[in-house]
């Protein structure tokens, strides 16, 4: 067993030697150096679970390496795209009612947008769980693999920090964005605040 560990070990060193600078060279083209960076550490990543599935013979191994590493670049991609969407999307939330400027303001949907990227990435999960997905605390929890108790709390602050960014926010905001952020609201149904 100690055998084999170490020809898996030292054939990964050897593939970590040969191919991280091209595989950097080769994310770099594509991306900023932070996402790039990402985008190297996840290849390799990869590259130590899957390292049977790495070529053996000269020169196919660095061709597999861009395959991870760009199918890790456009994942990488796609869920920036997620998160813009749902900046997006609640920016239309808010103003689809109660805002005092007209639905689909370009000035709206700008103020929401920045406030939702202030947002650390774990606050725009807890919130989306709760907007859009309309998952019980227990059920949100269950998709964080945390207790329901624990997502409550998680919400609250999530909704706080919301709060604060859009308080910062040239305009007041009334809408259910507000009511999101845990401003006024109208009553909830027993059943809601049960679920919550």
């Amino acid at each position: 067993m100690r055998r084999t560990r170490s020809a898996r070990e030292e054939r990964f060193r050897s593939l970590y030697a040969d191919h991280h600078d091209p595989v950097l060279r080769f994310a770099l083209r594509r991306t900023d150096p932070a996402r790039a960076d990402d985008a190297v550490a996840e290849t390799f990543l990869v590259a130590w679970r899957r390292l049977d599935d790495v070529p053996r013979r000269p020169g196919e191994a660095l061709p597999w390496l861009y395959t991870v590493a760009r199918h890790c670049l456009l994942n990488a991609a796609r869920g920036e795209g997620r998160q813009r969407a749902v900046a997006v999307r609640l920016a239309a939330t808010r103003s689809g009612a109660g805002s005092s400027r007209a639905a689909g303001d370009p000035g709206d949907r700008l103020e929401m947008t920045e406030a939702w990227a202030r947002l650390a990435p774990a606050e725009q999960e807890v919130l989306a769980l709760a907007v859009w997905e309309d998952l019980t605390s227990t059920q949100a929890g269950l998709v964080l693999g945390i207790s329901g108790a624990a997502y409550r709390v998680r919400l609250a602050r999530a909704r706080a920090s919301l709060a604060r960014h859009l308080d910062e926010a040239p305009t007041p905001v009334l809408s259910p964005v507000r009511r999101l952020a845990g401003g006024p609201r109208a009553a909830a149904t027993p059943a809601q605040e049960g679920s919550r």
